[in-house]
């Protein structure tokens, strides 16, 4: 009887781990930091795009942004099945490579931002249909705002 309790409890053990490794994986954003690439990830996937233009280790709009919001399980859900997510950081402890500071700085230009966070929200075909930022409500009201945004697109 005290075999059969120890494989059960071993079995059980072994599942709620694999369950949870395999769950995991939902639980995690793919940030990719080049627009073009984007575009076409979001053209075959059939997802509209949202840009973060952040200055992700000192702008603490960003990081409160981040914390009540990108790191949430409402938001994560939204993001992997409807949003192609795109990260141009501006940091100011961090190093990039010059390439991406320099490819970050392009962008921000041709979209004229300004201020930190500014969120675009672009359609597949990677053109603008809005722009917002950081905005009270935690997870579950940013993407409300997001749905509302892409429906009035």
């Amino acid at each position: 009887m005290k075999k059969i309790l120890t494989a059960t409890f071993l079995m059980f053990v072994l599942v709620t781990i694999g369950y949870a490794n395999n769950g995991s994986e939902n639980n995690k954003l793919v940030w990719v930091e080049n627009l073009e690439e984007a575009v076409k990830t979001a053209k075959a996937q059939n997802k509209n795009i949202l840009v973060n233009f952040t200055g992700s280790d000192w702008c603490i709009w960003c990081i409160r942004l981040d914390n009540e919001v990108f790191s949430q399980p409402e938001f994560v859900e939204y993001a992997n099945k409807n949003l192609v997510l795109v990260m141009l950081d501006f940091p100011r402890k961090k190093q990039l490579s010059p390439e991406q500071d320099s490819y970050n700085r392009s962008i921000a230009m041709k979209f004229g931002i300004r201020s930190f966070p500014t969120i675009y929200l672009l359609n597949k075909d990677g053109q603008p249909v809005n722009r917002t930022g950081y905005r009270e409500g935690g997870a579950a009201e940013y993407v409300k705002h997001l749905k509302a945004a892409f429906a009035n697109s």
